[in-house]
């Protein structure tokens, strides 16, 4: 397995709140996940990470998980602008050309 996909496609961040945009392949669909944590030096002075917010981070973590969704979809629309244009079934060209008549 390689490193790269232990890791997230994107982090978000501000401050010491962070969003990491996960991207997962299941049954041929590309779905994306994302993980709100926080960063804090303990007594030690090593830094941490939890998933716990104070009241304080509410609207900061709600801007991430607003700027999150937008990257997720631009993500999502330009995988669609890569895949090759599918071909109208026969059927479809048929009911077309039938309108324009």
């Amino acid at each position: 397995m390689s490193d790269q996909k232990n890791r997230p496609v994107e982090i978000l961040r501000d401050g010491g709140l962070k969003a990491a945009i996960w991207e997962n392949e299941r049954e041929d669909k590309t779905m994306h996940n994302v993980q709100f944590r926080k960063s804090y030096r303990d007594q030690d002075g090593q830094y941490r990470d939890t998933d716990s917010f104070t009241s304080n981070d509410l609207l900061r973590l709600s801007r991430l998980a607003e700027q999150s969704y937008d990257r997720i979809k631009a993500i999502r629309e330009a995988a669609r602008e890569q895949e090759p244009k599918e071909r109208p079934r026969a059927r479809d060209r048929d009911r077309d050309s039938d309108r324009e008549r």
